[in-house]
């Protein structure tokens, strides 16, 4: 099993700072982009990912959402369902996000996981309708990474899920939403306070 540490010294305090910034716009009190990119650093160590391909994998974990700042739509803040209009602007966010990245410096590679982190294993994501091994394999680490992440904290509109519901959601959407694979080695990694639900941290501290 990995365990999962995060090394702030890899990596650029602008980097940093510009993902505390967006994870301010996206009203997460805890940090956002720092626990997915330990997470998917730990996954991406499972599957002997390159030194290299896990900076750009953490980076890319880090900024993943810059296109939807960028964008500072109001409906991005509501709990509803997006009307369609809605949901296509909103799907233009990681073409956006990739254009930041370049933007920022960031390489190719931290750009295109940017640009894919929505893609589906059955391929219906966005924005290129990519499927199974047509998506590179860190960007399906950032899929599941992002989503377990977002599940487990709160935001102003929506409670956080238990730890116990949220894996059971990323189990259950294995084979469609992720890739099983991925999946199956985000369950087994060490325990640690990265893969513990907020919802249960503030259930404790009430």
């Amino acid at each position: 099993m990995q365990s999962l540490r995060f090394n702030e010294h890899q990596f650029d305090p602008e980097l940093l700072a510009l993902s505390a910034k967006m994870d301010a716009f996206e009203g997460y009190v805890h940090p956002h982009g720092k626990r997915i990119a330990t997470i998917a650093g730990a996954l991406g160590s499972s599957f002997h990912l390159a030194h290299q391909d896990r900076i750009f994998l953490q980076q890319a974990a880090l900024i993943h959402d810059i296109g939807e700042m960028v964008m500072d739509r109001e409906y991005l803040q509501v709990n509803r369902i997006f009307d369609q209009s809605e949901r296509i602007d909103m799907q233009r966010h990681p073409v956006i996000g990739e254009q930041q990245a370049a933007k920022h410096g960031l390489s190719r590679a931290t750009q295109l996981l940017v640009r894919w982190h929505h893609e589906w294993w059955n391929g219906n994501g966005y924005p290129d309708g990519l499927e199974f091994e047509q998506i590179p394999l860190a960007a399906r680490i950032l899929r599941v990474a992002d989503t377990f992440c977002a599940l487990t904290d709160a935001r102003p509109f929506r409670k956080a899920l238990s730890e116990e519901q949220a894996r059971k959601y990323m189990a259950e959407w294995a084979g469609l939403e992720f890739d099983p694979v991925v999946v199956k080695a985000f369950l087994t990694l060490e325990s640690s306070s990265e893969l513990r639900s907020y919802a249960v941290a503030v259930s404790q501290a009430s």
